[in-house]
C-alpha cells in the first residue's frame, strides 16, 4: 500500500526562534564553527535561541554556550528575568578541582584504593552459630 500524501519529516517547533535548518547547524557545529554561525544570527534572535535551548533539558548546555555569545540586555529582552539568570550561569567560572587530600598515615590505604572489608567482625569471634 502506498501513501497518498508526502511526509515532511520533523515538524518545526512553533516556539523555536530560528528555522529547523539553522537549529540543526547550531546543534551540529563544533567549537570552532559555532561562533561564526552565531554571529550570522541577529542579536535578539540569538538571545531567544539561547533561552529556547536553555529550556530544553537535552540542549541546556548548548543554550548556555549560545548565551555566552549574547549581551545580557538582549537575553533580558528575549526572556525576562530568566534571561538574566541564563546570562549569569553562562558566565560562571568553572568549579575548581577539589584540593588533594593530606598525606596519608603510615600503613593507611592510598586514596582511591579499594578498602579491605572484614566480614567476621570482632563481635562474632568466639561465637558458634551452629547452636
Amino acid at each position: 500500500m502506498t501513501q497518498s500524501h508526502p511526509t515532511s519529516g520533523a515538524t518545526p517547533d512553533p516556539n523555536c526562534p530560528v528555522s529547523l535548518d539553522l537549529l540543526g547547524e547550531v546543534y551540529r557545529a563544533d567549537d570552532y564553527d559555532l561562533p561564526e554561525i552565531l554571529a550570522r544570527i541577529p542579536p535578539l534572535t540569538r538571545a531567544k535561541l539561547a533561552a529556547y535551548l536553555y529550556g530544553k533539558s537535552h540542549m541546556h548546555q548548548l543554550g548556555l554556550t549560545v548565551a555566552r555569545a549574547c549581551e545580557r540586555d538582549d537575553l533580558v529582552r528575549a526572556a525576562g528575568e530568566i534571561g538574566s539568570v541564563i546570562h549569569g550561569q553562562a558566565h560562571l567560572k568553572p568549579a575548581r578541582p577539589a584540593p588533594s587530600e593530606p598525606a596519608a598515615r603510615p600503613g593507611a590505604a592510598k586514596p582511591g584504593a579499594p578498602r579491605k572489608i572484614s566480614l567476621g567482625g570482632s563481635a562474632a569471634k568466639g561465637r558458634s552459630f551452629d547452636d
